[in-house]
C-alpha cells in the first residue's frame, strides 16, 4: 500500500438501479468518442476512458476520504481501514482476493492520502468483470475479525518504524504540524504506533461503514475497453449497493503560520536548506497561478537554480504539493557536509525577495505553460497513468476532467502569477529549515547471525475461489506480441527502432549508449563520468546553457543528454527537438570553467557520501560479494575528483560515447519515414574512432559469507539485504525457472510465500522483496525488507527456511501454476506505457535479447514444470552463503 504523503523530491440485485443521469461524453485530445461518463442512482460516478496502447485496463477506484477525515486520536486510521481492505470482506475472504490478485498479475496497490484513498488493479483486459466485482465486495464491508487487526497491525507498524527512520520524512512530519496546526492537514496519513496500539477492528470497520459508499465513490476506468459496455458492467455490479447518508466534513480553520527556523540532522550524503509557505490550495482561484509561479521559479534559466552552475549550491528547486484545501510551496537548496548553510539559506530568501520586488520574467511564464500542455499530453502515454490524472483530476481537486487544469494554466497571465508571488511568498509567515548530514559510524562485522529460529514454510493452498472470479485461475494465457517496431541499424552503427502511435499528441525519444563507468573510467580517475555528465547541462557549442535551456522552453520540449539521453515533444516540434538533442548529446559545450565548479561540487559531495549510511552499506555490500580489485568496488572519493582534468573528462567522453553502442527508441505520432529521417539528419555524422571499450564486468567467484552492520542513528528499524554472487548469466537457459520460482516466493502479495510468512502470518516486516539481477557475465540473488532490530534474525531465519524448501521439494501444481499466470498476464503490461516499451526495448537490446523477449520468455514459462524450477534453485541457490548487511540500530 502506498501513501501520498511527501513532498515531489504517491454484487447485489441489478433491478435496484438504473442510471439516472443521462450519459455525458468529454473530450480529451484523442476525442469526444474516448470518454463516457455516468453516475449511478446511489450517488457513484463513474469516468471510463478509451486507450487502447495495450489489451490492458486500469481501475481506480476513489473514495472521497482520507485522513482528513480521521477521528481525533486515531491521525492513521483512514490509512489502517485501508490496509484492512486487503484482510477481506463478507464474500471474499483475504485468501482468495490474493489469490485473485496474484492471478491478474501486473499491479494491485492502494494508497491513502488526505482526502482521498484509492484502490486500483492493472491487468489484461479480459478481468475486469473480476476487478470490478472485487472492489464492489470491498465497498459493502470488511470482514469482521479483531484476529485479522492484530496481524495487520505488525505490518502497518512496520510501515510506520520504515518512515521514522527517514529524516526527511520527520522532518515533513514536524513542517505539517507547525504549518497547519489545529487542522486535519496537521499530519500526514500514516498514522503512528501509539494510535494503532489502541485502534480496534471495531472502530476500522464503524470507519469504513461510514465512508465507504457508492456515493462517496469516484470509479475511473482506463484502457483498451468498450467504454458502453464497461458502464453496463458496472450498473451491474455496482447498481444494488445502496447509498449512506455521509457525515459532515471536517472544518478547516487555518491559523496564520508562525516563523521559526527547524534544525534537523539527515543521513543523506549532502545537507538541504529549505524556505517553506502556505499556498493555495486546489480549490483555490489561485491554483493554476501558484503552479506557474512554482515551474518558473525552478526553471532552469531562473535565479534559484543559477546557485547550481555558480557553485553555490548542489541542486535548487521549487516545489509545490496541494491538497484541496491548501498547499505548501517551498524552496529547497543542497550543500556539501560542511558548508556554510546559513549563507545559502540567505541566498535562496534573498532572490525570492528580488522575484516579489520585480515581478516574474513574462517569458519564463510561457515556458512553464507550454511545459504544463506538454505535461498533460504526456499523461495519454501511459494507461495506469492516465487512470492517475483522472482521479486526481475529478475526486482530489474537484474538476470535471485534467483538462481543466489545461485549461486553467492556458489563461494564466504574468499579472497572475506576480500577484499570486506577492500574496504567498510571505516571509514572516514562512518556516526555514536546515537539514544537516550526520555522519555515520564505520561498519562492524559479525560472526553470527543471532538465535536459531524454526519456520515453516507456508505453502499457497488451493482456495476455492467464488463463482464470478473462478475463470480467472483457469487457463494459461498465450502470449500474444502486440507492437511491430520498425528496426534499422544506420550505417554509422546505431540500433534505430520506430513505433508509431497516435495515443496522444506527442513524441518521444530515448536512447541509451551502452557504457559501464565502473569499467571504463581509467584508474585514479573516479569521477570522471559523473563530472561529463553534469556538463551536458550546460548547452552545446553553438548554444551557451542558457540560451540552449531558452530554445527548449520556445517549444515545450523536455531533453536530456549523457549515455542516456531523452526527448519529449509535440509533433510539430519534433525536428527542432531533435536537432537541439544532437546538438547537446554529440557536440556538448564542456566550458573548463564550468568543469572547475562542478569538480569542486562533486568533491565535496564525494566526502559526504562516504560518511553516508546508505552509501557505506552499499559499499559493505559490494565488499561483501566481490573479489578485491574487482570494479564493483570503486569508488569515487575527494582526492580522486581533485585529481581530475577537463582533458580527462574529454577523453571519457571520447571514449563512451559512441554510435557503435548507441541504440534509439522513437515512440508517438511520427511516421517511421520522418522519424528515421530525423534521425540521419541529425546523427547520421556522428563517427566512432578505435575499438569498442569493454562494458561488462569479470565473472565472479562465490562468494564467502559475512554479516556487516552499518551503524544509522536516524534509523528506528532495519534495512537489511541478504545476498550472494551468482555465475549465471541473462543468457543461461535456467534464467526462466529461476524467475518462475522466485515468483513462488514473492511478487504475489499474500498468495506468494515470502509475505505470506513474513507479513501475513507474522506481521515482521512491511514489505520483502526477492530479486534476481543478472548481466552478460555474472548475476547476484539478492533478498531485501525492512524490520524492528529484534525482527532481523527472525526474519532471516524465515526466508532461509523458504529457499531450503523451494531447492529441496517441488513448488505445489497450485503455486507453480499462479507463478505462470502472474508472469504471463505481466506480458501486455510491458507494453501498457511508452517509457515501459521504450526501457523494454533499450534493456533488451543491450543484453541482446529480441525485442519480443516478453512473449518469447512467456512461451518458455508456460513449457516449464515444478522440477525444473526445484532443479534450477538446487544448482544456483545457496542459503547458507547469504551474506547479510543491515543499517540501523544493531540487530
Amino acid at each position: 500500500m502506498r501513501l501520498k504523503r511527501r513532498p515531489a523530491f504517491i454484487l447485489n440485485s441489478v433491478a435496484l438501479c438504473s442510471i439516472i443521469l443521462a450519459v455525458l461524453t468529454a473530450a480529451l485530445a484523442a476525442g469526444a468518442r474516448d470518454v463516457l461518463r455516468g453516475t449511478l442512482s446511489n450517488g457513484m460516478r463513474v469516468i471510463i476512458v478509451r486507450n487502447a496502447i495495450a489489451p490492458v485496463v486500469t481501475t481506480m477506484i476513489n473514495y472521497l476520504v482520507g485522513s482528513d477525515e480521521a477521528p481525533a486520536g486515531f491521525p492513521g486510521t483512514a490509512h489502517a481501514t485501508e490496509h484492512m481492505m486487503f484482510r477481506g470482506s463478507p464474500g471474499l475472504s483475504a485468501d482468495q482476493l490474493a489469490a485473485i490478485a496474484a492471478a491478474f498479475g501486473g499491479d494491485n496497490d492502494a494508497d491513502t492520502q488526505q482526502a482521498v484513498t484509492q484502490f486500483f488493479f492493472t491487468t489484461p483486459v479480459e478481468n475486469l468483470d473480476v476487478a470490478l466485482r472485487v472492489e464492489a465486495a470491498r465497498m459493502e464491508d470488511l470482514t469482521p475479525r479483531e484476529s485479522l487487526w492484530d496481524k495487520e497491525r505488525g505490518a502497518i507498524e512496520q510501515e510506520v518504524a520504515q518512515d521514522l527512520s527517514d529524516p526527511e520524512y520527520v522532518f515533513y512530519e514536524k513542517l505539517l504540524a507547525a504549518d497547519f496546526h489545529g487542522t486535519p492537514y496537521e499530519h500526514s496519513p500514516l498514522g503512528t504506533r501509539p494510535s494503532f496500539d489502541k485502534t480496534t477492528d471495531a472502530l476500522l470497520r464503524r470507519f469504513h461503514s461510514t465512508w465507504y459508499a457508492p456515493n462517496n465513490a469516484v470509479l475511473v476506468i482506463v484502457g483498451d475497453v468498450r467504454p458502453k459496455k464497461a458502464l453496463a458492467d458496472v450498473k451491474k455490479i455496482f447498481g444494488g449497493i445502496s447509498e449512506k447518508k455521509l457525515p459532515p466534513r471536517p472544518s478547516f480553520l487555518f491559523q496564520p503560520v508562525q516563523p521559526r527556523t527547524m534544525r534537523v540532522t539527515t543521513d543523506s550524503p549532502y545537507g538541504m536548506d529549505w524556505i517553506t509557505f502556505r499556498f493555495p490550495g486546489a480549490d483555490s482561484p489561485d491554483f493554476a497561478a501558484a503552479q506557474v509561479l512554482s515551474d518558473v521559479l525552478s526553471s532552469e534559466r531562473g535565479r534559484l537554480y543559477g546557485l547550481v552552475p555558480e557553485g553555490r549550491a548542489l541542486f535548487a528547486q521549487f516545489s509545490y504539493d496541494t491538497y484541496a484545501k491548501s498547499g505548501l510551496g517551498y524552496a529547497i537548496a543542497g550543500f556539501p557536509p560542511g558548508a556554510d548553510s546559513t549563507n545559502l539559506l540567505k541566498e535562496v530568501k534573498d532572490i525570492l525577495l528580488t522575484t516579489i520586488a520585480n515581478g516574474v520574467n513574462a517569458d519564463l511564464v510561457e515556458a512553464a505553460k507550454r511545459r504544463e500542455i506538454l505535461d498533460a499530453e504526456l499523461q495519454k502515454n501511459s494507461i495506469s497513468g492516465l487512470a492517475s490524472a483522472w482521479s486526481e483530476a475529478v475526486a482530489v481537486e474537484g474538476r470535471q476532467s485534467p483538462e481543466d487544469d489545461v485549461d486553467l494554466i492556458r489563461k494564466v497571465t504574468v499579472a497572475d502569477v506576480d500577484r499570486v508571488a506577492r500574496a504567498y511568498l510571505k516571509f514572516d509567515h514562512a518556516i526555514s529549515a536546515i537539514l544537516t548530514p550526520a555522519p555515520s559510524g564505520k561498519p562492524v562485522s559479525s560472526r553470527g547471525f543471532g538465535g536459531a529460529e524454526s519456520f515453516t514454510s507456508s505453502k499457497n493452498p488451493n482456495v476455492a475461489l467464488p463463482p464470478w472470479a473462478a475463470g480467472v485461475t483457469g487457463r494459461l494465457p498465450t502470449p500474444v506480441e502486440t507492437l511491430h517496431p520498425f528496426v534499422t541499424r544506420l550505417a554509422n552503427g546505431i540500433k534505430l527502432i520506430v513505433q508509431p502511435e497516435p495515443i496522444s499528441d506527442t513524441v518521444s525519444v530515448y536512447g541509451r549508449i551502452q557504457n559501464n563507468d565502473k569499467v571504463e573510467t581509467p584508474p585514479g580517475q573516479d569521477g570522471a563520468a559523473d563530472a561529463l555528465g553534469q556538463l551536458f547541462s550546460y548547452g552545446s557549442t553553438s548554444l551557451g546553457r542558457l540560451a540552449f535551456q531558452k530554445a527548449l522552453d520556445d517549444i515545450g520540449a523536455n531533453e536530456s543528454a549523457g549515455t542516456d539521453f531523452s526527448l519529449q515533444v509535440l509533433p510539430e516540434n519534433f525536428d527542432r527537438g531533435m536537432a537541439l538533442l544532437a546538438q547537446n548529446e554529440l557536440s556538448p559545450a564542456l566550458p573548463e570553467k564550468d568543469f572547475l565548479i562542478i569538480r569542486a561540487q562533486l568533491a565535496a559531495s564525494a566526502a559526504g557520501e562516504l560518511q553516508s549510511p546508505g552509501h557505506i552499506a552499499s559499499h559493505a555490500l559490494a565488499v561483501a560479494l566481490f573479489p578485491k580489485g574487482d570494479p564493483a568496488r570503486r569508488q569515487t572519493t575527494p582526492a580522486s575528483v581533485k585529481s581530475l582534468t577537463m582533458n580527462d573528462a574529454r577523453d571519457y567522453y571520447r571514449k563512451v560515447f559512441r554510435p557503435d553502442l548507441t541504440t534509439i527508441v522513437i515512440i508517438g505520432k511520427v511516421s517511421r519515414a520522418a522519424a528515421v529521417a530525423a534521425v540521419e539528419k541529425y546523427f547520421g555524422g556522428w563517427k566512432a574512432a578505435g575499438s569498442k571499450p569493454d562494458t561488462l564486468f569479470p565473472s565472479v567467484p562465490d562468494n564467502g559469507v559475512s554479516v556487516v552492520h552499518v551503524p544509522d542513528a536516524s534509523r528506528v528499524q532495519d534495512n537489511a539485504t541478504l545476498a550472494e554472487t551468482l555465475k549465471l548469466t541473462r543468457t543461461n537457459a535456467d534464467y526462466y525457472a529461476l524467475q518462475l520460482g522466485n515468483h513462488v516466493l514473492g511478487g504475489g502479495f499474500y498468495a506468494t510465500r515470502l509475505y505470506r510468512d513474513l507479513r501475513e502470518k507474522s506481521g515482521l516486516v512491511y514489505y520483502v522483496d526477492s530479486s534476481f539481477q543478472e548481466g552478460l557475465t555474472r548475476g547476484v540473488y539478492q533478498v531485501a525488507y525492512a524490520c524492528d532490530p529484534p525482527n532481523v534474525s527472525k526474519a532471516r531465519a524465515v526466508i532461509l527456511n523458504d529457499l531450503h524448501d523451494i531447492r529441496a521439494t517441488p513448488v505445489s501444481p497450485a503455486e507453480l501454476h499462479q507463478a505462470k499466470l502472474i508472469l504471463l498476464r505481466d506480458v501486455p503490461l510491458f507494453n501498457s506505457s511508452v517509457d515501459y516499451i521504450a526501457n523494454g526495448w533499450l534493456t533488451y537490446s543491450a543484453l541482446h535479447l529480441p525485442l519480443d523477449e516478453p512473449v518469447r520468455a512467456g512461451k518458455i514459462f508456460m513449457k516449464l514444470n515444478a522440477d525444473d524450477v526445484q532443479k534450477a534453485f538446487a544448482k544456483w541457490i545457496r542459503p547458507d552463503d547469504l551474506v547479510e548487511v543491515t543499517q540501523g540500530p544493531r540487530p
